[in-house]
């Protein structure tokens, strides 16, 4: 059919009717790119309105994985001791129920943490709810082979982790969800993980280390110096008060 035209007019003819087939895919890439440089078309192929064929949106990442790599690679370190009587993080925030760590602060693999997220999605499979995650697996950890010499470096990157402190809140659930369904929930979620959890609602006090505040125990008492009193001084008309004898909680 294009025999007795010249070759550059047949090339742009059939470029023409590639671009006509094309027209569904070509609108799929234009929106947030339009303001891109486009290259000028004349002729038939005036009428299309060309932009680059890729998005330079970053991929959504999991919640497991830090969205920048380390730069260097991290010590194996210990989980963060609130010495100073904090209790962030051992609160429910934004949902009605939680799942607390309990007994010791520990190093949490990314996959554990992975395992109890389905659990709980599989056991309110169809409900209406949301799923809070309230720590980050941004510690990586790295493995050498046996038998190994010294001084060859750290190793070779093997998974993510958390160092995860006592009585910090882990998963947090909101939405059209009983107490016990919940409760059943996070007592499968805690099964998959290591160490003691425990179940939180919404008012539940806040947690120094190991002592919940309320009932007396408040964060100044827990602050106040604890001394016995000296040697010899029970004998005394008005021997002084130490924090045994006082009426006041002691933790």
């Amino acid at each position: 059919m294009l025999a007795g035209v010249t070759k550059p007019f047949a090339t742009l003819v059939y470029l023409a009717a590639s671009l006509l087939t094309m027209g569904p895919q070509i609108k799929m890439f234009t929106g947030p790119l339009s303001a891109c440089t486009r290259p000028t078309l004349s002729g038939p192929l005036a009428t299309f309105s060309l932009s680059r064929c890729f998005s330079t949106t970053s991929p959504a990442l999991d919640w497991l994985t830090p969205k920048f790599q380390e730069k260097s690679k991290s010590p194996k370190g210990r989980p963060h001791v609130a010495t100073g009587g904090s209790t962030r993080g051992t609160t429910v925030v934004w949902g009605d129920f939680g799942l607390r760590m309990k007994d010791h602060d520990r190093r949490m693999p990314a996959s554990a943490l992975k395992i109890a997220e389905e659990t709980i999605k599989r056991r309110l499979r169809g409900m209406n709810y949301k799923l809070y995650k309230r720590v980050s697996a941004n510690i990586g950890v790295y493995t050498k082979g046996n038998e190994q010499r010294m001084g060859k470096g750290k190793g070779k990157f093997d998974y993510w982790t958390v160092r995860l402190p006592v009585s910090r809140i882990v998963f947090e659930v909101k939405g059209d969800v009983h107490e016990k369904i919940a409760r059943e929930a996070f007592r499968l979620a805690g099964h998959k993980l290591p160490g003691l959890w425990e179940f939180v609602k919404k008012d539940d006090p806040p947690v120094v280390g190991i002592t919940k505040l309320g009932n007396g125990v408040t964060l100044d008492s827990l602050k106040r110096a604890r001394r016995n009193p000296p040697l010899g001084t029970n004998d005394l008309a008005s021997p002084p008060e130490s924090s045994s004898s006082s009426s006041e909680p002691t933790q």
